[in-house]
């Protein structure tokens, strides 16, 4: 054995058939979910039964994290979008059109991701704009949707997983 094939198995690129890649997966959703534009789910769920300490919390929790997200969207939104773009493209490209299953599995982690981050700061300029009036409910109404947009990609990349595995043969 060279070092080139020593390489190329400590190395491997196979994503979809990686116990790693599944549990970043779910790392990466538990955490989208849980933590709600900077508040703990566990949080919301206090106030919304009436704990007035959770509530306090959660109002400073959410207008820094709304100041934070705010402060930097205005101040490097543009080349965000644009290197976001850029590296969208490059992954789709590279991995559905060119055949590159780590490429292929980074995409359908990095757009959902992207997502979400598109989703929070619509909601963080909401909350400035409208106040934070009934912040709880409009939390948990985030989380509920953060929730069913990581079930459909889960299910979406599990999909296109076992339909990679299933036609890719690895000699």
């Amino acid at each position: 054995m060279n070092f080139l094939d020593l390489a190329r198995d400590v190395i491997d690129l196979r994503s979809f058939s990686s116990i790693w890649y599944w549990i970043a997966l779910a790392v990466m959703w538990s955490t989208l979910s849980n933590w709600v534009m900077g508040v703990p789910s566990d949080m919301i769920v206090r106030a919304r039964r009436g704990d007035a300490q959770s509530e306090a919390d959660i109002r400073v929790l959410a207008e820094i994290f709304v100041n934070r997200t705010l402060g930097i969207v205005e101040a490097s939104g543009t080349v965000m979008v644009g290197v976001t773009g850029f590296v969208l493209s490059a992954l789709g490209l590279l991995g559905f059109l060119y055949g590159i299953e780590l490429c292929q599995a980074l995409f359908l982690l990095i757009l959902p991701m992207n997502l979400v981050a598109l989703i929070s700061a619509i909601v963080a300029r909401n909350l400035r704009t409208e106040g934070y009036e009934n912040l709880t409910e409009r939390l948990r109404w985030f989380r509920f949707k953060v929730q069913m947009l990581g079930a459909a990609f889960i299910l979406l990349t599990a999909l296109w997983g076992m339909w990679v595995n299933v036609n890719t043969t690895y000699f």
